[in-house]
């Protein structure tokens, strides 16, 4: 599948007048205005997922660190 090539500001908003001109002359209805694409949401749930599992890892992190220290200092109580 070939990417279509994006058309510049001005291209568009030309197209647009001509087709607005035509309408007028032709007696057509307005045209209806493209609806912007939507972002998947996949990729907001794997975004999520991610987060989640760094989140979770940090948490394991601090325990053992807090389990760590606490070893030590029963030690240096002994």
């Amino acid at each position: 599948m070939a990417k279509k090539k994006k058309k510049s500001a001005l291209t568009t908003r030309a197209l647009e007048l001509e087709d607005a001109m035509v309408r007028l002359f032709t007696g057509k209805g307005p045209a209806k205005k493209k609806k912007r694409r939507k972002a998947k949401k996949g990729a907001k749930s794997a975004v999520k997922a991610v987060v989640k599992k760094v989140k979770k890892s940090a948490k394991k992190a601090v325990k053992k660190a807090k389990k760590a220290t606490k070893k030590r200092r029963k030690a240096k109580k002994k």
